[in-house]
């Protein structure tokens, strides 16, 4: 439906099936979206680039980059592209606890493994590194399996989903995160918001590509209300006394002093399920550390508690490619798939319900086709501030984006 955000789906089913209540304050007018500038993929795309090149990133790993976070606009997924852009990337290089350009060192392999050490480099060009390795080793083994450590955040997991997809393979990734999500009947948070994502080849002009957390929220979501000026709704966040909460600035502040946590996937308890995401975060964090003898808890919090001050995040991820050729023609692959999902998205549709069934990928693909057909991406007044303070602030910048579209 017009104005819906496909990522608030989980909302509504917690509302129906979970009893979970829903914020009900009003929606932005909608002439406020309408007035926002809308700005060209390619441009946003090269401002982007050139911010990670004034970093000292290598053109051709600045380009990986910038087509990373371009991807998430693309898809929609607001809460990973041009808006993470200057808190999680630049202000951390700022900070000196993610490094621009660091080398990618293989530590172990073998023909369909491989352990990798990022060297807390930019996940965003360590992440599409780790892929295509598991993807190359597919394609020649049948399976390839790369497992990663000191790497940083990589941006939307989906991302590498689909680098399988469209050579062919099954792809599925995961990665850990600072600790968000407490354990079911816990409060204190211990795990990330850990995404165990799938991709999987289709007939579609899209590919089935499951990028979710394991969590009923993340924290980039709750950031993108706090820049809407909305509250999160409840069932979301869980504080250090067992209740719910959904004043989004105060949970933001809370959850960096770890007074907040995440619930997972299902919700607090076991009434409706929580154990199940719980379970699945667990699993996500496990094959983030152990394979790795990564660090997890405190130590990838990204602050030191004592003193206030930021300090590096040594994330871990792993990444599984499947070369579908090597078990039956993709083609038929495909149209299995297709034949599937098409049937689930013409199955009966609830009579109060919005008329439509959507299959994952699919409003990442819609999303796609309206901000395409819009002539890019609606850019509003917080990430607007960014770009100002991006290009007054750095290297070269000034002289390149003297007055960016919206001025």
């Amino acid at each position: 439906a017009d104005g819906v955000d496909p990522s608030d789906v989980i909302f509504a089913i917690g509302k129906s099936v979970f009893g979970v209540e829903l914020d009900s304050s009003p929606a932005p007018a909608k002439s406020k979206a309408d007035d926002l500038p809308i700005v060209d993929f390619d441009y946003m795309k090269q401002f982007m680039k050139e911010v990670f090149l004034s970093y000292g990133v290598s053109p051709d790993r600045a380009e990986t980059c910038s087509e990373v976070l371009i991807e998430a606009d693309k898809r929609g997924i607001d809460s990973h592209g041009l808006g993470r852009l200057k808190p999680i990337y630049c202000d951390r290089m700022d900070n000196g606890i993610l490094w621009p350009d660091r080398p990618i060192d293989v530590v172990t392999e073998s023909e369909t493994t491989a352990l990798v050490d990022g060297n807390l480099g930019l996940g965003l060009y360590i992440g599409p590194h780790c892929m295509q390795m598991a993807i190359d080793k597919a394609k020649k083994y049948g399976v390839g399996f790369v497992a990663c450590r000191n790497s940083t955040h990589y941006g939307i997991a989906g991302y590498y989903a689909t680098m399988a997809t469209e050579q062919g393979c099954i792809g599925l990734t995961g990665t850990n995160a600072r600790p968000s999500i407490a354990p079911t009947f816990g409060v204190e948070p211990m795990l990330g918001t850990n995404p165990l994502v799938f991709g999987i080849p289709t007939s579609d002009e899209y590919p089935f590509v499951i990028d979710c957390a394991t969590s009923v929220n993340q924290r980039g979501k709750i950031e993108k209300y706090a820049r809407e000026g909305v509250e999160t709704p409840r069932g979301a966040v869980i504080d250090d006394k067992g209740i719910e909460r959904t004043d989004t600035e105060g949970i933001l502040r809370d959850m960096v002093l770890g007074k907040c946590a995440l619930t997972p996937m299902g919700g607090a308890g076991d009434k409706m399920g929580g154990y199940k995401g719980y379970g699945w975060a667990t699993t996500v964090e496990l094959l983030c550390i152990a394979l790795q003898s990564g660090p997890w808890g405190e130590d990838i919090c990204g602050l030191d508690r004592a003193t206030g001050k930021p300090k590096p995040m040594p994330l871990g991820h792993f990444f599984l490619a499947i070369d579908i050729e090597k078990i039956c023609p993709v083609d038929t692959f495909k149209k299995n798939t297709g034949e599937f999902l098409a049937a689930l998205r013409a199955s009966k549709k609830a009579p109060t319900g919005p008329g439509r069934i959507w299959t994952a990928g699919e409003p990442e693909n819609d999303a796609r086709t309206e901000r395409t057909g819009q002539g890019g991406m609606k850019v509003n007044v917080p990430l607007q501030k960014n770009m100002q303070a991006l290009r007054d602030n750095r290297p070269g910048l000034k002289e390149k984006y003297g007055k960016l579209p919206f001025e």
